[in-house]
């Protein structure tokens, strides 16, 4: 078998690369736009084969597709980060979306029918949820709130065209939030762990700037989450759309005052107003009824070990 992953050198792609390899799943291809991130697959880079190409290059996305002919895609690669959104909307919308239609086109010009293709949308898609509507199953409403909910919107509905309109073999997922070691700082899970590591090595003021502290999410481990990725491939039906995630929510600040409780100082708190969002989404909380059903995929790892792993990321690298 073939799997070729888009934006392998992310959060959640260089772990499912690792996944393939550690399970010995066939060749590994892994497409990349920059340099900026190898240091996520450094430790298998010489068990897959790395590709760097623009996926918003039509002609480049399909050379490789030709070449490679995978028997799985997972497609990852986009713009990621909520808030980035808000400052560039217009770039958000047009990238999430043409790199994506640029990866179904090229199956479909190439003809590899048979491929199938799993597209990591995003919980973000359900957007400002009516309390009344939680948990969230995968015929909630949308109401979008962020130019990144629309882009992964038009990413979840591409992938329901083509297989509307060409049969393509494609799988819709709806991953509520993701979290563990390698997260961007950009997220506040993340960004709260690397600044107490800096703190503890007296690399910063005793002091932590944060946003919003009372939205609440559903967190998964990412080694969960692309083992839920690469179950979809298997047990999941081509056409239809699954929600991912725990089914428990947890208020930001409650998640703050657990790292806070492993830190080995003591940290003052401020909140930084540049940090909110013009809008943000009270709670996501998913029920992934349909997922469980299909795959029979359960979370294994602990809320308490996944911040410990983080914080301990960041504690090995800063």
């Amino acid at each position: 078998m073939k799997a070729l992953i888009t934006g392998v050198t992310g959060f959640a792609g260089s772990y499912l690369a690792e996944l393939l390899v550690s399970e010995d799943r066939g060749e590994v291809i892994g497409l990349h736009a920059t340099d900026r991130h190898l240091q996520n697959v450094e430790a298998i880079k010489n068990r897959i084969r790395l590709e760097k190409i623009n996926l918003l290059d039509a002609s480049e996305t399909s050379r490789i597709i030709s070449e490679v002919k995978p028997d799985l895609i997972f497609h990852l690669a986009a713009s990621a980060f909520v808030g980035d959104s808000f400052k560039k909307p217009a770039e958000f919308i047009a990238n999430n979306s043409a790199a994506q239609i640029n990866v179904l086109e090229s199956v479909k010009e190439n003809n590899l029918f048979d491929t199938k293709i799993v597209i990591v949308s995003s919980a973000h898609v359900y957007g400002l949820v009516k309390e009344k509507d939680l948990p969230i199953d995968e015929d909630t409403p949308f109401h979008p709130d962020s130019p990144y909910s629309v882009s992964k919107i038009t990413q979840d509905y591409l992938g329901s065209s083509y297989y509307a309109a060409y049969n393509l073999k494609t799988i819709m997922l709806r991953p509520f939030n993701h979290i563990g070691p390698r997260l961007s700082p950009n997220i506040s899970l993340s960004r709260f762990a690397k600044q107490i590591a800096e703190i503890e090595k007296g690399l910063q003021e005793p002091r932590m700037t944060v946003g919003n502290l009372d939205a609440k999410r559903d967190f998964t481990d990412v080694r969960d989450m692309v083992r839920a990725y690469v179950l979809s491939a298997e047990k999941c039906n081509a056409g239809e759309a699954y929600n991912i995630g725990t089914g428990v929510s947890h208020k930001i600040g409650d998640v703050l005052k657990q790292l806070l409780s492993l830190a080995k100082v003591s940290i003052d708190v401020v909140q930084d107003e540049s940090l909110l969002r013009p809008s943000d989404i009270p709670e996501l909380r998913c029920d992934s009824s349909r997922f469980h059903e299909a795959t029979g995929w359960e979370p294994q790892i602990s809320f308490e070990k996944t911040l410990q792993d983080t914080l301990d990321y960041w504690r090995d690298i800063v």
